[in-house]
């Protein structure tokens, strides 16, 4: 993902300056099941320290022993973990652990493509099965341009090639500022979102008062840049303002956030859009099938920090377009 990505540049930037190198795992390929699917990655420096997982943390000891040798050699190698007699997962992973070393038009292109939300594109070369060779490894599509994780990469078309598109981050827009804010603030930051608090002007809340947040905004409806919104951003209008809302919501009438969250209960929720309409009569129909009220999903949330796990819960389903279940009546395997 993205916003793990974002981390490792940064981690790896951290290991340049102390004088360390740096290693990438990444899992490649699986047989069976796994914590998590091929794609996903961390960065190892020289003293074992990790940025990121590749498991739920049962694999990752075993990377770092099988790292040392890549940091002494510089040549990438594939490693397997068989998890059938260990794990709980029982599956076979494939991880491609490479020399990271890349230039800093790479550290420069990453930060620019994250910052203008555009899609990255990933292809990491390797062999299925335990081997090493120099040319393993990764390249990034990133701004119409590819960069490698390190000189020696091979396009070889005799290995393997794992390809994903990783999306921009996830973002939020939470509309409010009360203690409940901060809550869904702090958890959707631990998930990797980029969150952006609004609050009005008279409020006088600052910038710390939300952890987490990349950015706080003291505005009036009438301000709001909606062209911030893309269809990797959520909204969530929950001043406890019901003229506050409704203001932010005829602001928001021509943008289409892949969901728009209401605080309140359903009564609020049909007199706030009715007033809406009587406000935007031209809207369009698609405006509504984005519209989630009461925003979150019915787990019994009564705390602050229930109700924003609920509203991300049901926010993250929507992103991934995954209708909500019980693992436990899930027929068949958890990811599809």
């Amino acid at each position: 993902m993205t916003h793990e990505l974002k981390k490792i540049v940064q981690a790896y930037h951290k290991n340049q300056l102390a004088g360390q190198q740096s290693v990438l795992a990444t899992v490649v390929a699986l047989e069976g099941s796994s914590y998590r699917r091929p794609g996903v990655c961390m960065l190892i420096n020289e003293m074992g320290e990790m940025t990121g997982a590749v498991s739920g943390g049962c694999v990752e000891k075993e990377v770092i022993r099988q790292a040392a040798s890549v940091f002494v050699t510089g040549t990438a190698k594939v490693m397997t973990y068989d998890g059938r007699y260990r794990l709980g997962c029982e599956g076979i992973l494939y991880i491609l652990i490479e020399p990271f070393a890349p230039n800093a038009d790479f550290l420069a292109a990453v930060n620019e493509t994250i910052t203008k939300r555009l899609p990255i594109q990933v292809s990491s070369y390797y062999e299925k099965d335990i081997a090493q060779n120099e040319g393993f490894g990764s390249t990034f599509l990133l701004n119409e341009n590819w960069y490698s994780t390190h000189p020696k990469v091979s396009l070889n078309s005799k290995f393997l090639k794992l390809e994903r598109t990783l999306a921009p981050c996830y973002r939020l827009i939470i509309v409010g500022a009360e203690h409940d804010a901060v809550q869904l603030c702090l958890f959707a930051a631990n998930m990797g979102w980029e969150v952006i608090v609004i609050a009005h002007p008279t409020e006088e809340k600052k910038f710390t008062d939300f952890p987490g947040a990349l950015e706080l905004q003291g505005i009036i409806a009438e301000d709001l840049d909606v062209s911030q919104i893309d269809q990797q951003t959520a909204v969530v209008l929950m001043t406890h303002s019901y003229s506050k809302d409704l203001q932010f919501l005829i602001a928001l009438h021509e943008s289409r956030p892949a969901y728009l969250g209401l605080l309140g209960p359903n009564k609020r929720r049909e007199k706030l859009l009715h007033e809406f309409l009587e406000h935007c009569p031209e809207v369009d129909d698609t405006f509504f099938e984005g519209v989630y009220g009461p925003t979150g999903l019915a787990i019994g949330a009564e705390t602050p920090q229930e109700i924003a796990i609920a509203i991300l819960a049901e926010i993250l389903s929507v992103m991934r377009q995954s209708t909500p279940v019980s693992l436990r009546e899930k027929k068949g395997e958890i990811h599809t």
